[in-house]
């Protein structure tokens, strides 16, 4: 699946490469670079691209890790720049962007979606990132 090789939210290539431009972004700006990913798929109309999907999962999953409770990164391959600069400033509305973003790419509507059905694996996925929308919704 498009550079997937796990059900964490950075086993995916796309994610990873995501990840990389979130820690080379001036730290100032990172807020962006979540808000951009999250937004390009929350905002979305139509089929929602595979990169788009991916690249919103990877951005909702460091906004829930700054959340009480929130599940912690992958310390391998999620961005390193939450462990190495300290926590990011997570304005208050990228959780419910964040929110909007993880639900439009487990809609039916999604390449992620469907090439995660494809594998007979979307229902372990889910399972499996349900940490991230829990700790969304608990905010």
């Amino acid at each position: 699946m498009c550079g997937s090789w796990g059900l964490g939210p950075f086993d995916d290539d796309t994610a990873c490469d995501w990840g990389y431009d979130l820690d080379e972004a001036i730290p100032s700006e990172r807020s962006a670079v979540l808000r951009e990913a999250l937004a390009a798929a929350a905002d979305a109309t139509g089929y929602l691209p595979y990169v788009e999907g991916t690249q919103a999962i990877a951005a909702a999953a460091i906004v829930a890790a700054h959340q009480p409770g929130g599940p912690a990164l992958d310390a391998v391959y999620s961005p390193d720049c939450p462990r190495t600069d300290g926590p990011l400033d997570i304005p208050t509305d990228l959780i419910g962007l964040s929110l909007r973003a993880f639900d439009r790419v487990v809609a039916e509507d999604s390449h992620w979606r469907e090439l995660w059905e494809e594998a007979g694996r979307f229902d372990e996925l889910i399972a499996a990132l349900a940490p991230i929308r829990t700790a969304l919704h608990g905010c």
